[in-house]
Order: structure tokens, then C-alpha cells, then sequence
């Protein structure tokens, strides 16, 4: 069975089709890179191996590297512990899938176009390719087999634990590794992760095999050259070396998201290599590439290796990701948001919305807030806090700092396990009933929130406010952008909106005080935001 599967990737060299079948591209989310903080370095090749089964990075000793070296010498020490990963699917148990065999892909816009081109090309219809029953040709489970697609990886321990992506493994029945010198090994999956595109394989029966050092991608500076090895085209073993172009790239492919940006020529098949530093270190997995046509340009993207250490040690230890969660929804601190709030600067994540029951409503955190730190890290973008969030350990207390009130306060909070998706967050039950009626400042009809309303505009039972039931043309609703089934939380100095004639009330006020903007949450849809709302 193992020379079947790989031998049915031998075409690859005359047609892409089946090559193109798991591209350097997929990220969950909400991809992006996370695990326990505290345990992010436990996993450091602690495997049954000799010492000298470990690839040694280049030391001080051979003198610092320089252009005019080469990669010829760091290529050739790392080169055994990369390998190339091919997976075939059963067809009685999938199907043939029009579409592709990645149908959870959920990127940043721009990038599935290419995605769904390299499915298209990628997927082999089964109806079309399979032979018929013949008593004299192959048996029945290799003739119920189809190539799925392929990708690149690297070996982490003696015993044989390989890291990779978890697009180029999703939905395989079937894993072959290949090593250089052309050994294969059957895989299973240890673990995946969909949320950062992470994936841990075991080799069945492997030992003494030569792995590779994690390195500290937080040493690595932009311009810094790197190095991707990997199984581009399933062309095998090929190298492609530039430099480290952006660091903690957020391309709004999920909540985690703190890429490498690299410029070194990464395509198709390339996905779950490792990127080593000058000292034969991995310091990044290569995962995505954004390309309008189809190969490379010069935009490669690799998890980084300190994110990534935390998740393959729990994909180790327990085969799942177990994350923290506090229950808070959170935007961008706005230069006009951050004035309304008395805050110098526009560093901080906003909180917009606090889950009932959640470890933040338990610690006293309030829609308003802005938190400045997490566990003694600086919090300067919204898209810090999950990062550090996802980190911490499960159960734990930590301290958090926030802005309250144009003033600093201290709150300690114990996280929680991640809910399921289908586990209820938080639920209210507003029995009052209420006309909507037009507030002729606000330029809009409002309605408390009822039980018919909720279901007619799809508002949570979780979401407590004012109701906009239709906006007027000219109206301050509609130059602000608010629109019907929109739910205003807070307005103002009110943090707690229940009546329309609160909406008046703050208005009026606002109006009085000659403001030019006030401060207004919305919840739209189920997902809350603060934004300055103009008055003028």
C-alpha cells in the first residue's frame, strides 16, 4: 500500500493537477498560531534520540554567516530532517467533491481565488479516473484510494513526530512521508489544529531519524536572510532562500494571526516546510502565499516558531489545543474613540462586549473598557489580546490592567476553557413589549427589544439594548451609518441602554454641552462595535 500511494504521485511531473491539490495557502482563524505561554518550550526535541541524531545549528565556531558563504554547507545539515508528505483519500468515505478537498477553508478575502484554482485543478473526479473491477488488477482498498494532494514537513524528534500544516493532512485517510534518501514511512495524525493551520504526524516504526532545533523567531529582525526547504510541485527536496520581509503580519485570516512575511519563492507544495534562520534553526512554518497567478511572487507567510511551539506541545501530549478564554468581544482604539475616552494615545483594546457568566463578567470588566496588558504584556493593538489570551494557561489568574474612566485599574482575572460552539454563552429574557417609535434627533424609528423583535431582526438573546427599527434618509443614524436591526448598547456617558428615551435624553445633552461627537456601541448582527458618532 505505501508504494501504491506513492507511486500514484509520480505524474506530478507531467501534470499539476494532483500537485496543485494542497497549496501553500489555508487559515482557519478565526488562523492563527497560539498554546500554554508556559509550557512553549517543553517540547524541544525531548524525544528517545542519540545526540548526534539532532541537526547541530551552525555555531560560533564556524564564524558568522555571510552572503558570500553560501547555503550550500546549512542546506546539506538540514536538508535530511525535511520531508515530503503525500495523503490519498477513500472514496467510498468522502465522495468526489466538486469543489475541492478543503471545504472549511475560511482565508482573507484575495486569497480564494487562488485556492479555489488549485482545487479545481487539484481534485481528481473519481467517477472518472477509477478503473473498473477487474479480478486480475490491484485490490480493493488500493483501487478505493485517490490522491488528494501534497505538501512539506520536518522532523522534531529521533522517534519520528513530524510538524506540518494541517490543510495538507485535513480529510486524509491515508499519509505517506517520504524522507530524502527516499525511505517511506506511514503517518497518523497526533493532532491537528484548524485554527493554526498546524498539524502533528507520528511515523509508524521510525527511530534514529535526524531532526531539527526550534529556533527564537523573536531574535529575528526584517532583512534578516532565511531559508525554505520543501516539496514545491512535488518536485522533492528544493531550496529557495531571500529574506524576512515583514514581521507580526496580521492579514485578517484569524484571530492569531502573526505571520512571517518572507520573500523567498514558496508555491505549491511548499506548505508545512520549515524556514530556518542562518543558524539551521526553524523559526517559522511555511503556511500561505498570496499570488494572483498562481506561483509565487515574493509574498510567502510562515507561522511563527515561538506560536507554533505551544500548540505541537499540546498536539503531543494530548493529541487537541486546549485555549484560554475570558468572554470579551474587542475593537481598534480609534484616534476619535480614544479622545472620547480621555486616552493619550490609541494603543489598547476596546471592549465592546462582556458574555454574562464569562471569567471577564465574573472579574468586573465593563463594555468601555480598554485593556492596556495582559500578564505583564503590553497590549498596543486590539489583535494582541487573543494572542496572549490563547497562551495563557487554562485556570490560571492573571493580572490585567485597563483604562476605566480616564484612569488606570488593576483587575485580576481566571481564565476558562474555551466554550464549545455549541455551548450557550449568555442568556436574557426581556418579556416587555414596545411600539416602535421615531426619536426625530436620532433620525431613526427604536423599539425596546422583545421576543418578536429579536427573531424578526435575528438579535441574541444575549445582546441588551435599544432597537433601530428604520432610519430616516438625512438623519443622524443614517450619515453615522446605522441601519434597521442595529441595537445601540451604550451612547455617550450612558453605558447602559434599555429605553429610547434614554437615546433622547444623551442626545439632548450632547447637544447642550455643544459635543461634536459622542461615544456609541452597537451590536450588529451579534457582533458589537465602538465607533465615534458625529453629531454634526
Amino acid at each position: 500500500m505505501v508504494k501504491t500511494i506513492s507511486s500514484s504521485f509520480m505524474p506530478i511531473l507531467k501534470w499539476t493537477s494532483v500537485a496543485a491539490a494542497s497549496a501553500a495557502l489555508v487559515i482557519s482563524i478565526q488562523a492563527s498560531a497560539d498554546g500554554h505561554k508556559d509550557d512553549a518550550d517543553g517540547l524541544h526535541n525531548t524525544a528517545k534520540a542519540t545526540p548526534a541524531a539532532v541537526v547541530k545549528p551552525r555555531g560560533s565556531s564556524q564564524g558568522p554567516w555571510t552572503p558570500a558563504n553560501g547555503f550550500a554547507d546549512l542546506i546539506e545539515d538540514v536538508s535530511p530532517a525535511v520531508v515530503h508528505v503525500a495523503t490519498a483519500g477513500f472514496i467510498e468515505q468522502r465522495g468526489f467533491n466538486p469543489r475541492g478537498g478543503r471545504p472549511d477553508f475560511r482565508g482573507p478575502q484575495g486569497f480564494e481565488e487562488f485556492f479555489e484554482w488549485f482545487n479545481r485543478r487539484g481534485q481528481v473526479d473519481p467517477r472518472q479516473q477509477q478503473p473498473e473491477p477487474d479480478s486480475d488488477s490491484e485490490s480493493d482498498e488500493e483501487k478505493q484510494t485517490r490522491p488528494l494532494g501534497i505538501g512539506s514537513g520536518f522532523i522534531i524528534s529521533a522517534d519520528g513526530y513530524v510538524v506540518t500544516n494541517h490543510h495538507v493532512v485535513n480529510d486524509a485517510d491515508e499519509i505517506i512521508v517520504t524522507m530524502t534518501d527516499g525511505t517511506e514511512y506511514k503517518a497518523e495524525i497526533k493532532g491537528s489544529d484548524p485554527k493554526t493551520d498546524l498539524a502533528l504526524l507520528k511515523l509508524e516504526d521510525a527511530s534514529d531519524l535526524p531532526f531539527l532545533p526550534w529556533g527564537d523567531d523573536e531574535q529575528s529582525r526584517v532583512g534578516d536572510w532565511v531559508l525554505a526547504i520543501g516539496n514545491p510541485f512535488g518536485l522533492g527536496g528544493s531550496a529557495s532562500t531571500g529574506i524576512i520581509s515583514a514581521i507580526g503580519r496580521d492579514i485578517q485570516a484569524g484571530p492569531y494571526d502573526d505571520f512571517i512575511q518572507v520573500d523567498a519563492a514558496i508555491n505549491r507544495g511548499n506548505s508545512g516546510g520549515p524556514l530556518f534562520n542562518m543558524q539551521g534553526e526553524v523559526i517559522g512554518i511555511n503556511s500561505m502565499i498570496y499570488s494572483p497567478s498562481g506561483g509565487s511572487v515574493g509574498i510567502g507567510f510562515s507561522i511563527p516558531a515561538n506560536l507554533a511551539k505551544g500548540v505541537i506541545s499540546q498536539l503531543q501530549s494530548s493529541g487537541e489545543v486546549e485555549r484560554s478564554w475570558i468572554g470579551v468581544s474587542i475593537g481598534p482604539v480609534s484616534k476619535e474613540l480614544a479622545k472620547l475616552l480621555d486616552r493619550p494615545d490609541e494603543q489598547g483594546a476596546l471592549v465592546s462586549g462582556v458574555i454574562a457568566d464569562s471569567p471577564a463578567s465574573k472579574a468586573g470588566l465593563e463594555a468601555r473598557d480598554i485593556i492596556l496588558e495582559f500578564n505583564g504584556e503590553p497590549i498596543k493593538e486590539m489583535r494582541n489580546l487573543p494572542k496572549e489570551v490563547a497562551q495563557s494557561q487554562v485556570g490560571k489568574t492573571y493580572a490585567m490592567k485597563v483604562w476605566r474612566d480616564g484612569k488606570r485599574k488593576t483587575i485580576r482575572i481566571k481564565t476558562e476553557p474555551f466554550p464549545s460552539e455549541d455551548q450557550e454563552l449568555a442568556t436574557s429574557e426581556p418579556e416587555e413589549q414596545a411600539k416602535p417609535k421615531m426619536n426625530k434627533l436620532l433620525g431613526a424609528e427604536m423599539a425596546k427589544l422583545t421576543e418578536s423583535n429579536r427573531e424578526r431582526y435575528r438579535v441574541g438573546d444575549d445582546v441588551d439594548g435599544v432597537l433601530i427599527t428604520s432610519v430616516e434618509p438625512r438623519g443622524l443614524a443614517a450619515k453615522n451609518g446605522l441601519r434597521p436591526g442595529d441595537v445601540i448598547v451604550q451612547l455617550g456617558g450612558d453605558k447602559n441602554i434599555q429605553d429610547p428615551k434614554q437615546v433622547t435624553k444623551v442626545l439632548k445633552q450632547a447637544e447642550d454641552d455643544e459635543e461634536s461627537s459622542i461615544a456609541v456601541l452597537i451590536n450588529r448582527r451579534g457582533n458589537p462595535s465602538f465607533f465615534a458618532f458625529d453629531l454634526d
